[in-house]
């Protein structure tokens, strides 16, 4: 004992044993080849290509000599030129990148054949493989509607008394719309459970996307999934037949995933609820969009759904509280590991948590095997092993967005701290002993001794033990803040490319909402889920975790939306053009390469990482416009209206913007989601003019949101007097936008090009007037081409327009096709040689009406449809006009 004594006493025996403490102080790599990171490597060069592969084919045979050529050379330079063989290597991963997405053959589910899918009705039987939920939505003042989704897989269909059997994945929504007077007796609805077999009779279609370019591939992201076709159906139509079909796992996990969901809402009231399904639990179901904004403009969607953030969390903390309980590193990796894969089955929230899960389970491994933290390896290993498994995995903005996080803080982050921010923190430990200083770096021994002096001067008011814990734990404290400000910096700068790529966002108020919101992510993960653990065991002991993550929760929600909700948030931004993703790319790369290099380096990589997002921010791109012609362009929003008017000198004027009729609940913003996403598309940031023709949700409907993203110079429109556009003309005050009225008369010159309004007239305003009546109809002129904008102008306003001298070449079809325009008269005195109808397939309607287009069709007119055709462009330089059609089937 007196030996041990004497020995902790002995300063040289207190060297011996903080040796490796000190040595950590370095944030240089002791070996120049500890920087290196194979498997990284390999990956970025399997992806790229892949991307080669995606966009440039050649033949199969061109990249199996070309591979077998490098790899040879790789092998023959082998034993003499390492550098050069390691180069050759990665050439032949890159040859086999490229071969392996154009050999690879897509498997594609099986589908419910063309004819069944036309809008006829059909009996079918099926079965449930993905839960919904109920959804409760008033709908008016006097009924609401009830409603869930559910994925099945059909077993039979009958149509027309004719029965064949169908293995195909069918997405159905019921639907029951109640009356708030009806009998209470009626049976509500309940939801259908996994594995349960259904009868319901259904119209059965095949999923359409809005076909403009930048448009979501919904059908795509459908068929992923597993699902081919679509329908809706009365919930008091379907009948529940005996038997189970499924797999009992599954069955069992639903069952508890739906068991989870309920205790959620038993443990927080209904608004945390709801957001703990979503961020703990991965059931989004029940968020409106309104939040799903406020995240997004905050740039903190990830926090929102279950993803990579949540899983290394969980991670964490089950990893940190096993290690506490002193037992080995491989037992509670084992633990670690057993517990986030229990996590990933429950939430089942796709591939996205799988990724994450699998890097976590690669990294765990490698920390085991070589029990250095070889992240950016581990990384390399799980990316390459999914791209490997599935080549079109690299394509998914999920997958994109959850590598390039986790690489900017492998790579660029925790290089950067460890250079700047964790030497200090080091320098904290022990900081009673000066024998360590002298292996400490200067700069860390003199910020040792600095906090000496001041604990001493401290010492005469808190006395001798209070000052250097104190100043400790503050300095700790700091530095985590620190350390957690360049992390998010660093993961801002580096996530604008896919922000502004996939959301068109530039997240300006990312860095602070981060710097509150993830901390307070860190807090409610673990305390949420043991709240719903200890809730199975006593609502009581569930209290106290429950209280800690309802707090964190809401100030993460008001967090979101107090930033969300501030102007200078939403900031949008078009498509980045190839040169812009080029060099953002190779500046991630720099950034990660020169993190680890002389601190000038360092400095010069995260700058061109920062300016690489500057540039995506600040600098306005330029426009995908042809110049010297008018263009028109027809934009595919469905049963509804949105063009596209650009002059010839490049000023850009929308008019209409889509939208959904109010009957119609979705949550999907036509103005945001289609038409913004086409503009965007394009490269255009910013409207000269946006002209809304009349008052009716088809038109109107998306303009809110295209007001706000693209803040035009002005609003045009034809009245101000209904009160359905009260709402828009007040949003658009707000804005600052000046409202201009335009009526019959009035000639504008737009960019070269010249404007007439030919109605309405203020005599056909009235109180008792229909919207369609005072549809904004315009003729635009260039040269020896014009085009005539009718609006939904029906037959008293295109009598009138005989007058007004309405020749044209190019003419938009009234109200979509309805017999109520487009009548012959008109025809006659327009003359056109090309007509557009911007229709939505399936259309309620029955638009175009078939004696419209025979009127067409006498008339010789090349009559285009949005519904068949998608978006539809004319170009009319002054002399001719030339139709063009982008196939985007």
């Amino acid at each position: 004992m007196n030996d041990l004594r004497s020995q902790s006493n002995n300063p040289r025996a207190n060297i011996s044993q903080n040796a490796s403490t000190a040595s950590n102080s370095s944030p240089i790599p002791s070996s120049p080849h500890a920087a290196r990171q194979p498997l990284l490597w390999a990956a970025l060069v399997f992806a790229s290509g892949l991307t080669v592969g995606q966009y440039a084919w050649r033949p199969p045979v061109w990249w199996i000599v070309a591979a077998a050529v490098f790899s040879i050379f790789g092998l023959c330079l082998l034993r003499c030129r390492i550098s050069w063989a390691y180069l050759f290597g990665l050439v032949t991963i890159f040859m086999a990148g490229a071969l392996t997405i154009q050999i690879r053959t897509e498997s594609t589910p099986a589908a419910v054949i063309p004819q069944l899918a036309d809008g006829q009705e059909v009996l079918v039987t099926a079965h449930v493989i993905a839960e919904g939920n109920l959804r409760d939505e008033s709908f008016g003042r006097n009924s609401r509607e009830v409603s869930q989704r559910v994925d099945l897989e059909t077993e039979q269909v009958e149509c027309d008394g004719q029965k064949q059997a169908y293995r195909s994945g069918l997405r159905v929504s019921f639907y029951d719309k109640e009356r708030n007077d009806e009998d209470v007796s009626k049976t509500p609805m309940r939801l259908f459970r996994y594995g349960e077999r259904l009868r319901f009779p259904a119209k059965l279609y095949s999923p359409r996307n809005f076909r403009n370019p930048g448009a979501f591939d919904y059908a795509g992201y459908l068929a992923e999934n597993g699902i081919t076709t679509v329908a809706s159906a009365k919930f008091a139509t379907a009948e529940i037949l005996p038997g189970f079909m499924g797999n009992r796992f599954e069955l069992w996990r639903t069952r508890v995933h739906r068991n989870i969901i309920e205790k959620v809402h038993t443990i927080w009231p209904r608004g945390q609820a709801e957001l703990m399904d979503a961020m703990v639990i991965g059931e989004d179901s029940f968020i409106h969009r309104s939040t799903r904004v406020d995240f997004q403009r905050s740039g903190t969607y990830h926090v929102l759904v279950v993803s990579g953030m949540n899983v290394t969390i969980l991670a964490v903390a089950t990893f940190w509280f096993l290690c506490r309980l002193r037992i080995s590193d491989l037992l509670a990796a084992a633990l670690t590991i057993a517990f986030i894969l229990a996590y990933a089955v429950l939430t089942n929230v796709g591939p996205p948590i799988w990724r994450a899960t699998l890097m976590l389970v690669v990294y765990l491994g490698v920390r085991l095997l070589y029990r250095e933290k070889s992240m950016l390896n581990a990384i390399g290993a799980a990316a390459l092993a999914l791209m490997i498994a599935d080549p079109r995995v690299l394509f998914g903005a999920s997958f994109q967005l959850t590598f390039l996080c986790v690489w900017l803080v492998a790579a660029v982050g925790i290089p950067l701290t460890g250079r700047t921010i964790q030497p200090y923190t080091r320098g904290l430990r022990n900081i009673g002993s000066t024998s360590l200083d002298m292996f400490l770096l200067p700069k860390i021994a003199q910020f040792r001794l600095d906090l000496r002096l001041i604990g001493g001067r401290m010492a005469a008011f808190l006395g001798k033990y209070l000052p250097l814990p104190i100043m400790i734990f503050a300095g700790r404290f700091l530095f985590g803040v620190c350390e957690v400000l360049l992390i998010s910096a660093v993961m801002q700068v580096g996530l604008a490319l896919p922000m502004a790529y996939y959301f068109h966002r530039a997240t300006v108020v990312g860095l602070p909402a981060n710097m509150l919101v993830v901390p307070l992510t860190e807090i409610l993960m673990p305390a949420s889920v043991l709240a719903v653990g200890l809730g199975y065991v006593s609502p009581v002991l569930a209290r106290i975790p429950a209280l800690v993550a309802g707090l964190a929760l809401e100030g993460i929600a008001g967090t979101v939306h107090w930033l969300g909700g501030l102007r200078i948030a939403d900031v949008r931004v078009p498509t980045p053009d190839f040169v812009l993703i080029f060099l953002t790319a190779v500046s991630i790369i720099f950034a990660m390469v020169f993190a680890r290099r002389r601190s000038w380096l360092a400095i010069v990589g995260l700058a061109s990482l920062a300016a690489s997002a500057f540039w995506i921010c600040a600098v306005r791109p330029k426009p995908y416009l042809r110049t010297g012609a008018i263009e028109i362009t027809a934009i595919d929003v469905g049963q509804g209206d949105s063009i596209l008017l650009v002059s010839p000198q490049g000023r850009t004027m929308l008019i209409d913007a889509g939208g959904l009729p109010s009957w119609v609940h979705s949550e999907l913003d036509i103005g945001e989601d289609v038409v913004s996403s086409y503009l965007w598309s394009r490269g255009i940031e910013r409207l000269d003019i946006v002209a809304l023709t009349h008052a009716h949700a088809d038109h109107m409907g998306g303009m809110g949101a295209v007001l706000s993203s693209f803040r035009p110079q002005q609003l045009w429109i034809s009245t101000d007097s209904p009160a359905e556009v009260q709402g828009l003309l007040k949003h658009a005050r707000d804005l600052g936008i000046p409202i201009v009225l335009h009526q019959t008369g009035d000639a504008i010159q737009f960019g070269g090009a010249t404007v007439r309004v030919l109605a309405p007239w203020p005599d056909l305003i009235t109180e008792k007037s229909k919207p369609n009546d005072e549809s904004l109809v315009m003729k635009i002129s260039y040269g020896n081409t014009s085009a005539l904008l009718e609006g939904d102008a029906e037959r008293q306003t295109e009598m009138r327009l005989l007058d007004e001298q309405p020749q044209a070449d190019l003419l938009k079809v009234g109200h979509h096709g309805s017999t109520t325009s487009t009548m012959p008269e008109l025809l006659q005195a327009v003359h056109p040689k090309f007509a557009v109808v911007s229709v939505g397939a399936r259309n309620v309607y029955g638009h175009p009406r078939v004696k419209v287009l025979t009127r067409l069709q006498q008339a010789e007119v090349a009559t285009s449809r949005t519904d068949l055709n998608g978006a539809v462009t004319f170009y009319l330089d002054g002399k001719t006009v030339s139709p063009q059609i982008v196939d985007l089937r």
